[in-house]
């Protein structure tokens, strides 16, 4: 991997290490301003509606022009999104700017990997930028827990006489400006590639078309629907579980938000281990073998609910993180090489993203109902837990079936 290679990995690290400190910093803020609890789930929601009411434009967006421009474009439009939360708009609308930056965002930086690097080198190349991004959610989580510790930032607040001034919420954000203000920079650098895949035409009816027919494509393809399945269900889970463990952490173990955010972090750290595993060990042509290896992460899930000890706790969230990683990331690379090769990568990425964030729309939605209608934590994690394993047996059994066809 080349200089090249690492400004993109920097620019990425940094745009997600806001994201996701961001995330905690809204939260903050809801809960300053009384919000119900119901809104915290819906502030994901509000984020990744724009992924896919932009998915038919995001991807000819992408490839229109050169992937590092696209990214300081949309890193612009999540700087915008941060200050206009600073500056007093509502979280919930604040976040969903947010979310049309990270959208627009999304194609380009994983487009860029297969216009950079030769096949041979994309699992690898995905492990470093899922190993990066887990850092920056681990990191995001870390540094937004400390950021919004009332002990922690709102003596400091006090003692610098900003207390009048700035709320500990507020002072966080501020933080996460300077953030994406790094991003920016680093996305100034990244190399300047020839454009790829352009769209023949810019109408909003071509393009709908368009998407349609790459949508279409990639899911009849046999290779790019099962890599599409599980990673849809995978970004689903994922986000939605981000936030049981924080309402499971506050019951089984009596965390404050601060302590919660350290549990997810140690999910991330799972995960980079695993992404780091398959890099080294999983080729791109025998990604689907790892798909087993979903089936356990949900019977893992489950057994949070014995979890009272925070030491068993840590240990837990690391088998989850690791395990997901480890099948997440070759069926990722699949997905990109297989769409590149039918589509175009900004294409077949805006498209992911786009059953992703359904997925992620929907099992938020019913996470959301099942706050707002009290059920208990422990059902709520043993729902997900079978929803997942059931979900890749059905996978996994449909591609053996597909494969001795």
């Amino acid at each position: 991997m080349d200089r090249g290679f690492f400004i993109i990995l920097a620019a990425q690290f940094l745009s997600a290490l806001a994201d996701n400190a961001l995330l905690f910093a809204a939260i903050a803020l809801l809960t300053e301003l009384s919000a119900p609890d119901w809104h915290t789930p819906l502030l994901q929601e509000f984020f990744v509606i724009s992924y896919i009411l932009l998915a038919p434009f995001v991807g000819p967006f992408a490839d229109s022009m050169p992937k590092g421009r696209v990214m300081f474009i949309s890193n612009a439009v999540k700087f915008v999104g941060c200050v206009t939360m600073l500056l007093g708009l509502p979280p919930l609308y604040a976040y969903a700017i947010v979310g049309l930056g990270a959208a627009a965002y999304s194609p380009a930086k994983y487009g860029i990997l297969t216009e950079y690097l030769p096949p041979s080198q994309l699992v690898k190349a995905n492990s470093w930028m899922e190993g990066a991004t887990v850092a920056a959610i681990v990191l995001g989580a870390i540094i937004g827990g400390l950021l919004i510790s009332p002990k922690l930032i709102g003596a400091m607040l006090g003692d610098w006489g900003l207390a009048d001034w700035l709320g500990v919420p507020q002072f966080a954000i501020l933080i996460i400006i300077f953030l994406y203000l790094g991003a920016a920079w680093f996305n100034l650098y990244i190399p300047r590639l020839p454009i790829d895949h352009k769209v023949p035409k810019k109408n909003p009816v071509f393009l709908l078309y368009d998407f349609w027919h790459s949508f279409k494509l990639l899911w009849k393809d046999p290779l790019g629907q099962v890599s599409l399945a599980v990673t849809t269900l995978f970004w689903g889970v994922g986000a939605t579980l981000r936030l049981v463990v924080l309402a499971w952490a506050a019951f089984n173990l009596k965390f404050d938000l601060t302590h919660a955010t350290q549990l997810t972090a140690m999910v991330a750290v799972g995960i980079a281990v695993g992404a780091a595993v398959a890099g080294k060990w999983v080729k791109l042509e025998s990604s689907v073998k790892v798909l087993p290896a979903g089936i356990v992460l949900g019977l893992t899930v489950i057994a949070m609910i014995f979890v009272t000890d925070w030491r068993i706790a840590m240990v837990l969230m690391f088998a989850v993180g690791a395990l997901a990683g480890y099948f997440v990331v070759p069926l990722n690379a699949l997905l990109q090489h297989r769409g590149h090769l039918l589509m175009g990568a900004g294409h077949s990425i805006a498209i992911q993203n786009f059953n992703e964030n359904i997925g992620i729309l929907v099992l938020l939605g019913i996470y959301t109902f099942m706050v707002g209608h009290g059920v208990h934590i422990h059902w709520v994690i043993v729902s997900f837990g079978l929803f997942i394993s059931l979900a890749m047996t059905v996978i996994w059994r449909r591609h053996r079936f597909d494969e001795v066809q």
